[in-house]
């Protein structure tokens, strides 16, 4: 039993592993191509011989990659010595199972002789002509040769025998390869050492310190490849969603198009029509933009991935001899990643609008929108410290219903409107323990729970500002830590984020406040928002560093960018994620009335500004409906994204 599942396991190896892939047989002479792809010598001659007599390169037919064929031919390519090594030990074991006979034929001869040795230098069965050559040519005179009934009685060959023999060198064949000359990045022996690579210029270092740092380099350019994969993983996604984003726009172009059309009856159809082709043609040219983009992400990383294996395959399987002989042709094909270059999600494209008008008989249905606007729909608000009045409207956000709440944080009170900005009730500080005492930033969930950040706490409300419950984020206050400042609060579907200006964290809980995350960061300040559609990400902004930042639920950096204005550093405050991974950032000009909202992508590359003639924004919020609200210092602004 232990014979035939010792078989199994050989028969399985070899073909998995021991297999070339043109003739699927065990490999003869194999030849290794500089994509580090190995086929028999014979398999390779084969195919060079169906192609174009004046062709200097062979193509992979694994990875379609060319390789110059030498001046000498297919024979001077790189012999692949641990597959070679491998088959010849592969066949030893056969043989000691009985797999195979011990009447084997010569392999070192095309006469067919019956084997009656085995060279253990040359990995070879030999008949007994060829063991006298061996024995006459100085060459090999010196070889390990053993008979082959004597093969046949081990069972595992003693460690001495199957130990791998040190190469010798090509110029001074008696001499042991001990050296890597790193100038000529070749292995060299004692005898080049003291001759031809003794100039100062020759630096030359022993064959273990060569090759750790050959492994080391490996090692440090393979974690390139892993984050190079990550780093295409996530734009994969951001071009998704940007692609549905597209999809989303387009159809809702198509039914504002459609409505207008018939709104103005026959006669405008035709311009409808036309309309449509124009804004089907831009969206199949987005479109086919956003596939190229994933084709070449794709094309990209299954190169890569292709170097990566075959480099992986060929440092758990090469000796170090092997591996610094072939280090030119490791490092080569290396320089690929170098070469990545991830095409990221373009999310300017992903926006496509229609703003329609009244048409007349000498002009269009309408116009396509390239760039995201927001429109002004209507405001509320105005400075002083009653009902309706804000000193400082600081957060926002609003119920399904349509009502509206917002902190000022100036005058300590939490307001609740109606859509239309009629004033129904505030809390304002008081002194029982559900009492608010400093609101500052305001969300809503699905569910029309209300949450709250004052000073130290998070209180939850109804939509009838009723309290609810109410839970802690951070540690209780104690030596040596600063005290908490918990500024600005927000929400994907499941989860809150809650900015602590004090401490400089920002955790993430349940919907119940139980802990999820926390993450500490010196830039933390005072606006956050909080997305899952990409991966689970925290952007904040800091107001006095001019900082748009986005870090994941470790505290690890995504991005860290500037915001500006007019070509000069501007103060960021509120800041908003879209379901396709949009931020949207208020901006502040010098000016009082000059400020804007600006579209960022997923990746925190300026897209566009969206809104202009801001007084002074400060938060903002989502409407169930897709629009905007923003917190604007003495009012509250409604916006309607087009």
């Amino acid at each position: 039993m232990a014979e035939a599942a010792a078989k199994t396991v050989l028969d399985r190896i070899s073909q998995g592993h021991l297999e070339c892939p043109i003739c699927c047989c065990r490999f003869k002479d194999p030849k290794m191509l500089d994509c580090l792809h190995s086929f028999c010598l014979n398999c390779l001659e084969e195919m060079m011989s169906k192609q174009k007599s004046e062709t200097e390169k062979i193509t992979c037919p694994v990875c379609r990659r060319e390789t110059q064929v030498p001046d000498e031919g297919l024979q001077s390519l790189s012999s692949s010595f641990f597959l070679i090594s491998l088959v010849d030990e592969i066949k030893t074991q056969e043989q000691l199972l009985g797999k195979e006979t011990t009447n084997a034929s010569c392999e070192s001869c095309e006469e067919g002789q019956e084997a009656v040795s085995r060279c253990l230098d040359c990995k070879e069965n030999i008949c007994k002509k060829c063991q006298e050559a061996h024995q006459f040519l100085k060459y090999t005179k010196d070889h390990r040769i053993i008979p082959t009934e004597d093969l046949d009685k081990l069972r595992v060959l003693p460690t001495d025998v199957t130990k791998a023999v040190v190469p010798k060198c090509r110029e001074h064949i008696e001499q042991p390869l001990c050296f890597h000359c790193e100038t000529c990045d070749i292995l060299i022996c004692s005898m080049c050492a003291a001759t031809e690579h003794r100039s100062a210029e020759h630096k030359f270092v022993g064959i273990t310190n060569a090759i750790e740092s050959f492994r080391e380099s490996i090692r440090t350019i393979l974690q390139k490849f892993e984050k190079s994969r990550e780093q295409f993983a996530s734009n994969e996604d951001s071009i998704k969603h940007a692609r549905n984003r597209l999809q989303e726009k387009l159809a809702r172009g198509r039914s504002a198009i459609s409505s207008k059309a018939e709104a103005e009856i026959a006669k405008i159809r035709n311009k409808a029509e036309l309309l449509t082709e124009n804004l089907n043609e831009i969206g199949q040219e987005r479109d086919s933009e956003y596939e190229n983009s994933l084709v070449h992400n794709r094309d990209q990383m299954e190169r890569a991935d292709q170097i990566v294996t075959a480099v992986n395959d060929l440092m758990r399987q090469a000796d170090d001899f092997e591996l610094l002989e072939l280090k030119p042709k490791v490092m080569h094909n290396l320089e690929f990643q170098k070469e990545l270059k991830c095409k990221p999600a373009r999310l300017d494209l992903a926006f496509i609008g229609v703003k329609c008008q009244d048409v007349v008989s000498d002009t269009d249905l309408g116009e396509i929108l390239l760039e995201e606007k927001w429109q002004l729909k209507e405001e509320f608000g105005k400075e002083g410290s009653g009902d309706g009045e804000f000193q400082l409207a600081n957060s926002v956000a609003r119920f399904n219903n349509g009502d509206i709440v917002v902190t000022d944080t100036i005058q300590k009170r939490l307001s609740l409107f109606t859509s239309d900005g009629q004033h129904k009730k505030s809390i304002d500080k008081g002194a029982g323990r559900h009492q608010l005492q400093a609101p500052w930033g305001v969300v809503v969930n699905y569910d029309d729970l209300l949450f709250v950040t004052d000073i130290n706490k998070v209180k939850v409300f109804d939509y009838k500002l009723q309290f609810v419950r109410q839970f802690t984020p951070s540690v209780n206050d104690a030596e040596g830590l600063s005290r908490s400042a918990l500024t600005d609060i927000a929400m994907d579907t499941q989860r809150v984020a809650v900015a602590d200006w004090g401490r400089k964290i920002i955790s993430v809980h349940n919907l119940d406040g139980s802990m999820i995350a926390t993450t500490t960061n010196d830039m933390v300040n005072y606006y956050i928002a909080i997305t899952d559609k990409i991966q689970d990400r925290l952007i904040f902004t800091n107001y006095r560093k001019n900082r748009l930042l986005c870090v994941d639920f470790k505290g690890n950096e995504m991005f860290n960018v500037m915001t500006s204005l007019n070509g000069k550093p501007a103060k960021p405050t509120g800041v908003l994620c879209d379901d396709d991974g949009s931020i949207y950032v208020a901006v502040h000009a010098d000016t009082l009335g000059k400020s804007v909202v600006q579209h960022y992508n997923s990746d925190g590359a300026f897209i566009s500004t969206v809104a202009r003639g801001l007084y002074n924004p400060l938060g903002m919020a989502f409407t169930p409906a897709g629009g905007v609200v923003v917190a604007d210092k003495h009012s509250v602004k409604f916006f309607q994204r087009m």
